[in-house]
């Protein structure tokens, strides 16, 4: 029985190294988040939620988020032509993930600093 314990927790921590893997990095959770609170978004909106993101790293980012099936890229038919991004179906499912870890977050500062997550 310990023995099923212990592959088991291997597996989930596999799991959670595959997740990691995804979402490290200092953006991909907050353009993650902006697209969370905004079914769709164009490059420049998510550019503005995400405080203190380059042009060049949010590309980058978007294009990886894409490549791994947790963003969808839209050309959008009006002109000029425009591209809105969104969550795919397999990308909503992060959406439980990010209201836990603001909720975590928002608790975390509360204890820390004694106020409340609206202040900086």
């Amino acid at each position: 029985m310990e023995n099923n314990f212990r592959e088991q927790c291997k597996k989930e921590i596999i799991a959670v190294h595959d997740a990691m893997d995804l979402l490290s990095g200092r953006w991909k959770i907050s353009i993650i988040a902006s697209l969370c609170y905004h079914p769709s978004r164009r490059f420049s909106e998510i550019l503005r939620d995400v405080n203190g993101i380059s042009n060049k790293m949010l590309s980058k980012e978007l294009k990886d988020l894409e490549t791994n099936m947790i963003v969808k890229r839209t050309v959008l038919d009006i002109q000029p032509i425009a591209v809105a991004y969104s969550l795919t179906s397999h990308g909503q499912k992060l959406h439980e993930m990010i209201e836990s870890l603001s909720k975590w977050g928002k608790e975390h500062r509360k204890k820390l600093f004694g106020q409340t997550a609206n202040k900086e």
